[in-house]
């Protein structure tokens, strides 16, 4: 310690927010743009460590007499020991001060038995990296966070914290590097301890089955190079559900245990457990531990140690359980105080052990002891938050739409690299635009529930994936087709059609003539490949569409006639091969209603069930049904509804030749407040369940409300398609941008728009562009190819200008299976001119398919979803591909080296 005389300066830094942003009047209201914050006082003082010690045995003594409660001994000898402290200590003379805090000492050195429950205690400080404040804030929030750890552990050796989301590290590797090489330094003691795998806490609902898998592999990879070790924890306790997807996911990326809290919200039905199994819909199952204090930060309270024992569900089966303590959501952090309570209840009698512990040590207790643990199949789904599956619904378009293009550009620039070694496959500039959307999927942005600044900067990085993503199309695409591009004034004749999907298409597609008018053209594609098209094809059927007298129209293709009446209501969907209805008599289908949305509290979050009760169907009629395009290979009619004085919507309803299901292209001018506007399906087939689409998968949801665990989903999450089939039969609803969704009964609802005011006022408001379908088919969906169509809705061919020469079309990839899709085509990490294909079972099935390319593969190997190949399961190269077999949902990558 310094006596002589020196001079310290005292650096402040200040920003216009508390601890939870700057809402005028409420938490989670729109920040305040007048709030002010003035420096009243700034003291030095000396810290007198005598009085914090005793303090803090005053606090646990009362409140273990206070909680333990009357009938426990336990208690009276506290509160005994308290008044004899309290007759000891005078106020006046700190010579009194030891032996009060000395007859404290004693009374926690009285041991606990050997049964006792044992808590791990870790430090936690879970920072939203966007909120109610801004991502720029969020930096600011870890570094003053993360220095006050690192200043704790310094004088706390034993002291452990746990920190998720490799993107903060990265923020604070670059804006203070300082402080991360001290965080480092403490990572190799063991205290500072890196967990949960994965770029941000994302959402656990609403991400494709690639973005998910991608989180794992940025964060992992980001975690193993700077701090030399891979998570083995998935670490996600603020997130809105969890995907059935989540654990197969997590054990192709080297985690196989999972923790979180947020079940404990749920508002209807409790969770039957705190330490279980959780298997995911393809039989893979990792240990999950939910801790029983319902929170992720505590501050060391012999309340929570208690709430913690006794809220337990898993009584007798497991012994042990975790406290994250430390202030958290706007950062903070741990401080002296949590320590110092802890340490007093390290082995008291009377209350639960409470030690420092890290993840892998829980962890491998209850790996050691967890034979009698229950299972858990299928999703977590938490009964609350469901309406963050619709609200800011630009920004899930954005998520929808940049997730396809960074699909596309690995396809094509997959394709250059293996047609030509020399392509410079852009490794560094898809890594940044990856990380972007990774970003944006946060919990509280891809959900909707952050500020108007946080959504401006979510759409700001959109847009940068859309600008770069064009960029790097283009250069990929000039690479594998130059020859094929006009270059200067030379005339484009022809016409240049890429599909990125791993199937042949033949479809309606708009291109230019060399006049600059657009034009339509029927042509059909190879999987994962090209063709040149100069002429279209020749429909079997062309597309009719005829007015009747009353003002209704019906369109008819050959696959599929409707019936539309004056207001834009399908009132007839029939299969013509079979002339089954999908309709039932009386009924519209396509009818939009709206509902008042007036949560509790959680305004951009929640949608509460007593909102059904104020259905509205939209009536006013301001443009009558008119044909806009009558036929030939593509029909369409528009007409435009009026929901209020501030808000229309105006649809075109398309029918394309060939095509098995009717469009509807939609545009919505939204200036609502609390309002919920949806689309209804009522279809003539019954089913107890109705199907969703998750991630690289599908299960299925009740359609009734027998028990209260049925009617806590009235509303859900899908991603691009649902379905209601009895045997024979159903109907499908596909989309390009939506995940809430409902079925009850026979209805099918996908949920279109909400207006919450809170915490963005701006929320929703403006311009809404829009797509989904109809699809009635025959058979069982997987049957009739529902996936592959909501595949092809959501990725439409690229058509371009070609010069006009004799081209064979062209497949680079396919496999023969349609119950397997190959998802993914990129370039490995660590292996440049090496690929990664990822394919997946998508029906529910154990089959056997063929990988076939054009490519010239030298050798092609297993490999787990973070790429470190099987050295075992090298696969032969056959005449007629790399054969594969699947389970059902199974994802599977492989590594091919080309010759």
């Amino acid at each position: 310690m310094e006596t002589d005389p020196h001079n310290l300066s005292l650096y402040m830094e200040v920003a216009c927010n508390g601890l939870f942003g700057a809402g005028k009047g409420t938490m989670i209201a729109p920040p305040d743009p007048d709030k002010k914050f003035t420096l009243n006082k700034a003291e030095l003082v000396v810290f007198n460590r005598d009085v914090h010690e005793l303090l803090v045995d005053f606090e646990i003594l009362l409140d273990m007499a206070k909680h333990l409660g009357e009938k426990n001994q336990r208690s009276f000898q506290a509160l005994y020991i308290a008044n004899q402290m309290v007759n000891l200590c005078d106020v006046t003379d700190s010579s009194t001060f030891p032996a009060a805090h000395q007859l404290a000492s004693t009374f926690f050195s009285q041991r606990n038995g050997e049964s006792q429950h044992t808590i791990h205690a870790m430090g936690h400080c879970h920072i939203d990296s966007a909120w109610l404040w801004p991502y720029e804030e969020s930096i600011r929030k870890c570094a003053r966070s993360w220095v006050t750890v690192v200043r704790l552990m310094e004088k706390n050796p034993g002291f452990t914290f746990t920190c998720s989301q490799a993107q903060q590290l990265e923020w604070v590797r670059n804006w203070y590097p300082g402080l991360y090489a001290q965080i480092q330094d403490f990572a190799r003691k063991g205290q500072f301890i890196p967990v949960g795998g994965t770029w941000v806490e994302m959402d656990g609902n609403l991400p494709s089955g690639e973005s998910m898998v991608r989180q794992f592999l940025q964060g992992q990879r980001f975690f193993q190079e700077q701090f030399g070790k891979l998570c083995t924890e998935f670490w996600l306790p603020d997130t809105f559900g969890y995907s059935a997807q989540l654990p197969q996911l997590m054990r192709g990326c080297g985690i196989w245990r999972f923790l979180t809290q947020k079940l404990s919200w749920s508002l209807v039905n409790t969770f039957p457990h705190h330490t279980f199994f959780w298997e995911g819909i393809d039989g893979s199952s990792v240990l999950a531990h939910f801790p029983p204090g319902d929170s992720y930060g505590m501050q060391g309270f012999v309340e929570e140690m208690l709430k913690t024992v006794n809220n337990n569900k898993d009584k007798g089966c497991v012994n042990h359980s975790v406290a994250l303590f430390g202030f958290g959501d706007g950062g903070g952090g741990p401080t002296q105080k949590m320590l110092d309570r802890m340490k007093r209840m390290k082995d008291i009698d009377g209350l639960p052990r409470v030690q420092m512990s890290t993840p892998d040590q829980f962890f491998s207790v209850l790996e050691r002891d967890g034979s009698q643990l229950y299972t858990w199949i299928g999703e977590l789904f938490l009964e609350l938050h469901n309406g963050t599956y619709t609200t800011q619904a630009q920004i899930k378009k954005g998520n929808r739409e940049c997730e396809r293009i960074l699909h596309d550009v690995e396809v094509l620039s997959s394709l250059a690299l293996a047609q030509k070694s020399a392509f410079p496959y852009p490794a560094t500039k898809l890594q940044h635009l990856w990380r972007l959307l990774l970003l944006n999927q946060f919990h509280d942005v891809l959900p909707g529930t952050c500020i108007q600044l946080v959504a401006e900067d979510a759409m700001r990085y959109y847009e940068e994936i859309r600008g770069m993503g064009t960029l790097l199309l283009k250069e990929a695409v000039q690479s594998l087709f130059g020859k094929l591009l006009p270059a200067g004034s030379e005339a484009a004749e022809s016409t240049l059609i890429l599909n990125t999907l791993p199937w042949e298409r033949t479809e309606v597609i708009s291109r230019a003539t060399p006049t600059g008018a657009d034009t339509l053209a029927l042509v059909k594609v190879c999987s994962m490949g090209y063709s040149v098209v100069k002429d279209s094809l020749t429909p079997p059927h062309p597309v009719r569409v005829v007015k009747q007298l009353d003002g209704s129209i019906t369109m008819e293709n050959g696959v599929i006639a409707a019936h539309l009446d004056s207001m834009g209501h399908v009132t007839s969907l029939r299969l013509v091969s079979s002339g089954r209805e999908s309709v039932p008599e009386g009924s519209c289908a396509n009818q939009f209603v709206i509902f008042d949305d007036i949560p509790l509290y959680w305004d951009a979050w929640d949608v509460m069930d007593y909102h059904l009760e104020t259905r509205k169907p939209v009536k006013t009629l301001v443009k009558p049904l008119e044909i806009t395009l009558a036929g030939g290979l593509r029909g369409s009619v528009r007409f435009s509804l009026q929901i209020s004085e501030k808000s229309i919507i105006t649809q075109e309803v398309i029918l394309d030749s060939m095509c098995p299901y009717l469009r509807f292209l939609t545009q919505v001018e939204w200036n609502e407040a609390h309002k919920f506007l949806k689309v209804e399906f009522p279809v003539q087939a019954r089913s107890m369940n109705a199907t969703y689409e998750i991630q690289f998968g599908h299960l299925q949801r009740p359609t009734h409300w027998n028990t209260s665990w049925d009617w806590a989903r009235f509303e859900v999450w899908s991603h691009k398609w649902m379905d209601l089939s009895e045997h024979g039969f159903g109907v499908a609803l596909l989309n390009d941008s939506k995940y809430g969704a409902s079925v009850h009964g026979n209805t099918m609802s996908l949920s279109l728009l909400r207006a919450p005011k809170s915490p963005d006022t701006t929320a929703d408001m403006g311009h809404h562009q829009f797509t989904y379908a109809v699809m009635p088919h025959l058979g069982s969906f997987q049957e009739a190819g529902v996936i592959r169509y909501a595949y092809c809705l959501n990725f439409p061919l690229h058509a371009m200008p070609a010069v006009s020469v004799q081209c064979p079309a062209w497949s680079a990839f396919c496999v023969s299976s349609p119950a397997v899709v190959l998802e993914t085509i990129k370039q490995a990490e660590d292996r440049p001119g090496v690929l990664v294909a990822r394919l997946y079972e998508s029906h529910g099935s154990t089959v056997v398919t063929w990988l076939q390319t054009c490519f010239p593969v030298k050798e092609a190997i297993i490999c787990d979803l973070l790429e470190r190949a099987d050295p075992t399961s090298h696969l032969p190269l056959e005449e007629l591909g790399v054969k594969l077999s699947f389970t059902p949902f199974q994802v599977i990558s492989v590594l091919l080296v080309f010759g």
